[in-house]
């Protein structure tokens, strides 16, 4: 059996706060607001994975009003969803994921990112796509007020 998942995540940049993207910290003068580190990249893969193995979302999985989240490293995240999966028999067939954020330049963090995931999934980078886009300075990631994430996933029992 195979089935797809979706997932959309969306943070505020703030200044006072690291920079977090797909794993690795990115240098920049703002950062992502939110409860976890906000990494926006790794909160998408987890919601399309989450999602295609019908466990509901990463909010209800893991609560932004619980004190056990607060600042935590969204690898961890990642890693606790890879386990949400296996328990239920599911095991990563791709992952396809796009970020869309004006600046900072982010293609040079991209095999990064991919080595950074790929290993906390226990999966080939090869099997993880990671693209980056800007919006040509249309909307909220045009102006650097936010940055958003899409992905989508495959999963196989």
């Amino acid at each position: 059996m195979i089935r797809v998942g979706f997932g959309v995540d969306v943070h505020r940049l703030v200044e006072g706060r690291e920079l977090w993207i797909g794993g690795i910290r990115i240098p920049y003068d703002k950062g992502l607001d939110g409860h976890s580190d906000a990494d926006v990249l790794i909160h998408a893969i987890c919601d399309a994975l989450l999602g295609a193995a019908n466990l509901r979302d990463i909010g209800y999985q893991f609560p932004d009003t619980s004190g056990e989240f607060k600042n935590i490293d969204s690898k961890i995240l990642l890693h606790r969803t890879n386990g949400l999966l296996k328990e239920k028999g599911y095991r990563i067939g791709n992952i396809d994921a796009t970020v869309a954020a004006q600046a900072p330049k982010l293609n040079p963090h991209i095999p990064t990112m991919q080595q950074t995931m790929a290993q906390v999934l226990g999966i080939d980078p090869d099997a993880l796509s990671i693209k980056a886009t800007t919006t040509e300075k249309l909307g909220y990631e045009g102006r650097g007020e936010g940055i958003t994430a899409y992905a989508v996933v495959l999963i196989e029992k």
